[in-house]
């Protein structure tokens, strides 16, 4: 699936070339545990082989996958999504900030806590990777007063970017988290559990 300008940051590409790459599409939600472990091996053991030995051969995109039985997947997902939309360069950055930080937006750690109070939290985590605290808090405020046409449910900066990524997933009919797509085709083969020295593997058999 095509990836739209506005969520370039979510592509994690070690050259940028006008040929066709292979591509690994990531469906993963930052308060599933399988997600976390997924992102951590890759971000941290496998991006750096990835570098060294395929450089522009391969691509992978960061599907942001909201699991909506975890009410504050929701509020992770738009913090993810303004960070896009302010500096796209620190999303990964962000988002390994963020699943260091999981456990503290699970349920028990967030049910008592209003909304903003967990966008408070979100917006200082990533100025811990140099992203604007308050120009974060902008975007994921919402405010306790009708908008002036009276509506009630306003939304808040990134409803709209929050939408579209909604959409596409439904599209591609992913459920699990993590998911993951090999050239737009899901790749079994593939998951959570996987060390670094099976990806190498992986790779090894899988990337020209």
């Amino acid at each position: 699936m095509a990836l739209a300008p506005k969520f370039a940051g979510q592509k994690f590409a070690f050259a940028n070339s006008a040929q066709a790459v292979d591509t690994l599409e990531l469906y993963l939600d930052y308060v599933c545990p399988f997600s976390k472990k997924m992102f951590h091996t890759l971000y941290h053991d496998v991006f750096p082989i990835v570098e060294k030995k395929y450089g522009p051969k391969v691509q992978f995109i960061f599907r942001q996958h909201i699991q909506p039985w975890h009410p504050s997947s929701t509020l992770t997902h738009e913090a993810g999504v303004a960070v896009l939309k302010i500096q796209p360069e620190k999303f990964y950055a962000f988002s390994a900030a963020l699943y260091d930080k999981q456990t503290e937006f699970f349920d028990v750690n967030i049910v008592n806590e209003p909304r903003n109070k967990s966008y408070e939290r979100l917006a200082k985590l990533a100025a811990g990777v140099g992203i604007d605290e308050k120009e974060l808090l902008k975007y994921l405020w919402v405010d306790d007063k009708p908008a002036a046409d009276g509506s009630l449910n306003i939304g808040n900066g990134v409803t709209n970017e929050l939408k579209l990524l909604v959409k596409a997933n439904r599209l591609t009919g992913v459920h699990v988290t993590p998911t993951v797509l090999f050239n737009g085709i899901v790749e079994t083969g593939i998951s959570s559990g996987m060390t670094k020295d099976q990806w190498e593997e992986w790779l090894e058999k899988n990337i020209g």
